[in-house]
């Protein structure tokens, strides 16, 4: 019994902050937030669930340092891009928030829990800066800032929760194609719009159409 607990105390001091909060981001990529326990967390961790409270107060704090590590990593990029125009730098925001939210689709749906919480403050100021830059009128700028993240996150969590129904690039292939064809059948009359982009749907790229998205929001922006 003493060895065991000295074993577990040896364990516990091994323990960090850190370590926790990247087994919690290796759970939550793969059970999603229901599965983020600390009885689960524990076992991952092979400690016990009174060394991470140590580090951790409940799960509410591990989801926030989750997400804030997570966008931390994904805005890393528009941080070391140095001089690049207004434009580039919200292509850059947005396709790294993307990328992370079709890597870790949990990140979504936390970051739209949190809206004040550090993570989605770094999203909406560099957003932000960015709209400023492009000398949008005052008045139209939190609109326009809203529209852009608010794109990013729905269309982000859009594509993360089709990639968990349709893993392989394979299986994705054939999911467009099917879709596409109930589309092409569709009534001529009722839906006369919807047959035409059956064709479009088949071929389309998700993250260059999220792009082209982000484009198009742009465009109007800049529009006086």
């Amino acid at each position: 019994m003493v060895n065991q607990a000295r074993r577990a105390e040896r364990r516990g001091e091994a323990l960090t902050r850190e370590s926790i909060v990247a087994a919690a981001i290796e759970l939550l990529d793969l059970e999603g937030d229901a599965g983020l326990t600390f009885r689960a967390l524990a076992t991952k961790l092979s400690t016990g669930a009174g060394a991470i409270y140590w580090h951790v107060a409940n799960k509410e704090e591990l989801l926030l340092a989750a997400t804030e590590l997570v966008v931390s990593a994904a805005l890393s990029n528009a941080d070391d891009a140095g001089d690049t125009t207004p434009r580039e730098t919200v292509r850059t925001i947005a396709v790294g928030v993307f990328d992370a939210i079709d890597a870790h689709p949990w990140l979504g749906t936390q970051l739209a829990r949190a809206p004040s919480h550090s993570a989605m403050l770094s999203i909406f100021e560099g957003i932000g800066r960015a709209v400023q830059a492009l000398e949008v009128p005052q008045a139209a700028q939190f609109t326009s800032a809203m529209t852009l993240v608010n794109y990013m996150l729905g269309v982000g969590s859009q594509n993360a929760a089709n990639a968990r129904m349709v893993d392989a690039a394979a299986d994705r292939r054939e999911f467009l194609s099917k879709t596409a064809a109930v589309w092409a059948a569709l009534d001529a009359d009722e839906y006369a719009f919807t047959r035409t982009m059956a064709a479009p749907l088949r071929d389309h790229d998700d993250r260059a159409e999220f792009l082209a998205g982000i484009d198009l929001i742009l465009a109007g922006i800049a529009r006086p």
